[in-house]
């Protein structure tokens, strides 16, 4: 027999393909990870993954064990959500998703008056590049800027970011406008609305900054290091817009899944959200 707990490991291994990765999903050390998927394969007596350079791949016998242990999870996971979507109280934790920049300037200085009126909810607010999984609770409620493909899931479109060329007010004193330098994101995100719409205007000219980073094409603007595409809800403050980006729009999307929407935790929340993002409608 083995620990049916070591499945939970073996799982997200096979997703994440990484130690790091999948340790920091489950909240659990390198080497609890590596110990569980040995102690896995020594009492199945197979062998489930090959450890590479690069990550762990899945051998044959892994492979056939993860579609295996997927039907085992969707059924743990649909059992949990039923669960958890009955629950009427407003009380508990509540794990909301967001791109990194997003949850950190905007999302995060907003939730206070939702914690005053529910002083038992228990806010989880986490920064990701990548889309939750709301199937299997990796999030119950995820804002994203790019439209929902999948029809498993509740959407509701929350407003659009609309963009604006900011600097700070300091750098452009002292720059003439000839001498502009500007802030953009690597190849990674070269053929995002935003970036489009900058390279465009800049038309030639020479980039100080490259980042994947929002939030640091942010901090460099407000350095003085040059210019960058910026939401407007993201550049209050100190940033000066020079020029507007009327091409580079993106939709904010609020999705939940069926099972949780009418929880009672998860609904208020999802209702706060709606309040708060009526200044990115109309």
């Amino acid at each position: 027999m083995f620990d049916w707990d070591d499945l939970r490991f073996f799982a997200e291994l096979a997703r994440r393909g990484s130690l790091s990765e999948t340790s920091r999903r489950l909240k659990a050390d390198h080497s609890t990870v590596g110990r569980r998927i040995a102690s896995l394969e020594t009492a199945l007596g197979l062998k489930l993954f090959d450890r590479m350079p690069r990550g762990y791949v899945l051998t044959e016998h892994g492979v056939r064990l993860a579609e295996q242990v997927a039907r085992v999870e969707e059924a743990i996971f649909s059992v949990e959500r039923t669960a958890a979507g009955a629950a009427e109280t407003i009380s508990g934790r509540v794990c909301i998703s967001a791109p990194p920049a997003l949850a950190s300037h905007w999302l995060v200085p907003r939730l206070a008056p939702l914690r005053q009126r529910y002083p038992s909810l228990e806010l989880d607010v986490v920064g990701e590049t990548g889309p939750a999984n709301l199937a299997q609770r990796e999030a119950d409620i995820a804002l994203r800027l790019s439209r929902p493909t999948s029809d498993a899931l509740i959407a509701r479109k929350l407003g659009e970011l609309r963009y604006g060329l900011y600097g700070a007010r300091a750098y452009l004193d002292a720059t003439p406008e000839a001498d502009w330098q500007f802030l953009g994101y690597d190849e990674a995100l070269a053929d995002v609305p935003q970036q489009r719409w900058l390279d465009a205007y800049v038309a030639g000219r020479s980039f100080a900054m490259r980042s994947n980073d929002l939030a640091s094409l942010v901090s460099a603007a407000r350095a003085g290091i040059g210019l960058a595409a910026v939401p407007h809800a993201l550049a209050a403050g100190d940033l000066v817009c020079v020029a507007e980006a009327a091409e580079a729009i993106r939709t904010l999307w609020m999705l939940v899944h069926p099972d949780l929407r009418r929880a009672g935790r998860v609904r208020v929340t999802m209702d706060y959200l709606g309040e708060i993002t009526r200044e990115l409608r109309g």
